[in-house]
C-alpha cells in the first residue's frame, strides 16, 4: 500500500487494480482493512481505528482513493461528493489504433456527459 498524503483528517493511498476499497461477498481483504491496519501500527492505537470510506474505485480500477480518519472528516468530504465540489477523472490506456487524431468525443452516460479524448 502506497501512502501519498495523510493528516489528522484524512488519508490518501494508492489503490492498486485488483484491490477492493470495501469487502464483498468474496471476503478478500479490503484497502480499507490494510488502512486500518496501517494507522494502528504506525500510531500504535489501541483498539478499533475509525476510518471512513469517502468514495470507491471498482477493483480492477486502480488509483488514489480518500478516507477520512474522523467522522467529522467524513460528513465534510461525503457534503462535498454530494454537492459536486469534487470532480474524479478518469483515464484509461487501451489498444486501439484510432483513425480519429487527437479529437475530443462528448458522450452522454445517464444523466453525465463525459468528454473523452483520444490522441
Amino acid at each position: 500500500m502506497e501512502v501519498l498524503y495523510e493528516d489528522n483528517h484524512v488519508i490518501i493511498v494508492n489503490k492498486a487494480a485488483g484491490e477492493i476499497v470495501q469487502g464483498d461477498k468474496t471476503g478478500d481483504r479490503t484497502l480499507a482493512d490494510e488502512v486500518k491496519a496501517y494507522i494502528k501500527q504506525k500510531y500504535n492505537k489501541p483498539g478499533e481505528v475509525f476510518l471512513g470510506t469517502v468514495h470507491r474505485l471498482d477493483r480492477p480500477v486502480s488509483g488514489l482513493v480518500v478516507f477520512a480518519r474522523t467522522s467529522k472528516a467524513l460528513t465534510r468530504l461525503n457534503e462535498m461528493f454530494r454537492r459536486g465540489d469534487v470532480h474524479k477523472t478518469y483515464h484509461a490506456i487501451v489498444p486501439l489504433i484510432s483513425e480519429r487524431p487527437n479529437c475530443t468525443w462528448p458522450t452522454q452516460v445517464g444523466e453525465f456527459v463525459t468528454l473523452t479524448h483520444f490522441l
